[in-house]
């Protein structure tokens, strides 16, 4: 469905360049199609393509997830200049601790060195920090950021940051699920799970589902992300590998997300449903 080009959308675009300051003529072409008033709420991230970004430059692995920082930097100021609600970047996964130790090392210790020099501009800008996953199973050096982090910015009020680390999309509903029954059996009143109760005692209990899930890289499957809260997201795949996705490919996936129709299972506008043809009596 393409935007009109209205009087009000004009207006729009110039608020979305002013938005992100200094833009580039790609970018600016771009934004000319982007409205500010249909962007999703949350958008979800699965940050994928590091290694083979490093591999097609016969550079170390780690030099990929370096370079993945600037990505997610700029994922983060462009999100946040939108005024988009939630972003969450999945960067460590419960499976990933099967990869090589010296990676993992190196991994933990990037999480560390991002957040000690982004943290004073992310507080600045009114970002909320938060993590989701089993953060209690991460180094203990890894937890003291992450909770001092999401201490230092717990009363903004500007986009919440999200960064799913050990996490996992069972286990974390394995969570909310024990969560459940430990405040049943303390209160001696078991009862049946609701679906609203569920979702209160997940990770991302507060957060707006996500509406746009993006994963980068080519590969075309969730990677246990977020299974409970995506099920009705708009998912946006790019061949682009991580460290390589750049402004104007944040704002096509924007793009793409504006043209889907959302229905969640009702149906389309306009659309007649179908009426069942009378049952006829079979002749005797």
């Amino acid at each position: 469905m393409t935007v009109p080009h209205t009087k009000d959308h004009r207006t729009l675009q110039v608020a979305a360049s002013g938005l992100l300051g200094t833009v580039s003529a790609e970018e600016a072409l771009l934004l000319a199609e982007l409205d500010l008033q249909r962007l999703p709420r949350h958008v979800a991230i699965i940050m994928d393509g590091n290694g083979r970004w490093a591999q097609r430059r016969h550079l170390p692995r780690v030099a990929g997830h370096r370079s993945g920082v600037q990505s997610a930097r700029m994922a983060i100021e462009t999100c946040a200049r939108l005024k988009i609600e939630a972003l969450t970047l999945y960067a460590f996964s419960v499976e990933n601790w099967r990869r090589p130790k010296a990676e993992i090392d190196f991994l933990m210790q990037l999480l560390r060195e991002y957040l000690r020099s982004e943290l004073p501009l992310i507080h600045k800008n009114n970002i909320r920090f938060r993590v989701l996953g089993r953060s209690d199973e991460l180094p203990a050096s890894v937890q003291r950021e992450v909770r001092e982090a999401a201490e230092l910015t717990a009363r903004n009020t500007g986009m919440i940051l999200a960064l799913a680390l050990n996490y996992g999309g069972r286990a974390e509903i394995v969570d909310a699920v024990n969560s459940i029954l430990a405040e049943q059996r303390a209160a001696h009143a078991p009862e049946q799970v609701q679906e609203s109760q569920l979702a209160g005692h997940l990770y991302t209990a507060g957060m707006p589902e996500p509406d746009l899930l993006i994963r980068t890289s080519g590969e075309m499957r969730v990677s246990n992300f977020l299974l409970w809260q995506i099920a009705y997201a708009e998912i946006y795949f790019t061949e682009t590998l991580w460290p390589d996705f750049s402004r104007p490919r944040l704002i096509e996936a924007l793009l793409e997300f504006q043209k889907r129709e959302r229905r969640y299972g009702a149906l389309r506008e306009g659309e007649q449903p179908l009426v069942a043809a009378p049952v006829r009596a079979s002749a005797r």
